[in-house]
């Protein structure tokens, strides 16, 4: 099973859309978080999720990700990650001023196919998208939310706490 750059992520969409809901679903409504959402959709509601979840999605493959990767197996998308190291002109205000530099490289969109979990595809992905970022001359970090599972995995895979901001962790990989 290969890691895939995706040439033209906007061409993606609708397929991403229902592999991010079925991680909603698998994280129970966790994840993504959807902070901006006032009543944020059952689990059960994929249009109602679409409806919200939909124009973000699509600004950050439109605008926000420098490269986006998914992993797939049977054609089916099960696993994704995101880097974002262009930071210059784009509004990225979920990230602090003191880490928007050029050496810089988030790692975003990281997330695997609840049915696919434990099976070591997350760790292939995180793997492989901090040593692009490493190719590239990037210091590799996330931004996550505290109370979020994945909060635990990146400190388990060697990610250490740089600082709270707003309501979210930074972490770096060292």
């Amino acid at each position: 099973m290969d890691i895939e750059r995706v040439q033209r992520p906007l061409e993606l969409k609708n397929e991403l859309v229902r592999f991010v809901f079925r991680v909603y679903q698998g994280t129970g409504g966790a994840y993504p978080a959807l902070e901006w959402v006032e009543k944020k959709p059952s689990t059960d509601d994929f249009e109602g999720f679409k409806r919200v979840y939909e124009p973000f999605l699509e600004f950050r493959l439109g605008e926000e990700f420098d490269e986006l990767y998914v992993l797939r197996e049977n054609g089916r998308i099960i696993g994704t990650v995101a880097l974002v190291y262009n930071l210059k002109g784009k509004d990225v205000w979920w990230v602090p001023e003191e880490i928007k530099n050029e050496k810089t490289g988030l790692i975003e969109f990281f997330m695997v196919d609840p049915a696919y979990r434990g099976k070591g595809y997350g760790s292939r992905l995180l793997e492989f998208a901090v040593e692009r970022l490493k190719e590239l001359g990037k210091e590799a970090y996330v931004i996550t939310f505290p109370n979020l599972e994945a909060y635990s995995y990146y400190m388990r895979k060697g990610f250490t706490k740089v600082m709270d901001y707003k309501e979210f962790v930074v972490l770096k990989k060292e």
